[in-house]
């Protein structure tokens, strides 16, 4: 009666030490990394909050770039950085100033002549 108890035992302990470890490590910061909690009840949310971000990420990218480009042209034009990003918009090189996402302003740097976002 104790054998079959024994080897049910010994069954148990050696299933459970061979657990798999040899699956990849998480990720560190800085590296492209996921929210999602791996809930199937919470994957609407989640997926609709990385659309939201990268949406936000895009947004970013591309307004921080055409005002660069449109400094780059400027320069090359007039032989200096703009005072401000409004003179753009009076030499025509932009239409009007886009607006930056909400929560953020742009910061131009006149020395360098580059456009950042920061949060406000």
């Amino acid at each position: 009666m104790k054998t079959p108890l024994l080897i049910l035992l010994g069954m148990v302990l050696l299933l459970l030490g061979c657990n798999d470890n040899s699956s990849p490590s998480k990720p560190t910061a800085g590296t492209n990394t996921t929210t999602s909690s791996g809930n199937p009840l919470t994957a609407p949310v989640d997926y609709l909050s990385a659309v939201a971000n990268a949406q936000q990420s895009a947004v970013k990218t591309v307004d921080t770039v055409s005002l660069n480009q449109a400094i780059q042209q400027f320069g090359v034009d007039h032989g200096r950085t703009p005072k401000d990003l409004n003179e753009l918009v009076e030499q025509k090189y932009i239409p009007k100033l886009p607006q930056p996402p909400y929560g953020t302003k742009f910061v131009y740097d006149a020395a360098t002549g580059t456009v950042k976002i920061e949060k406000q």
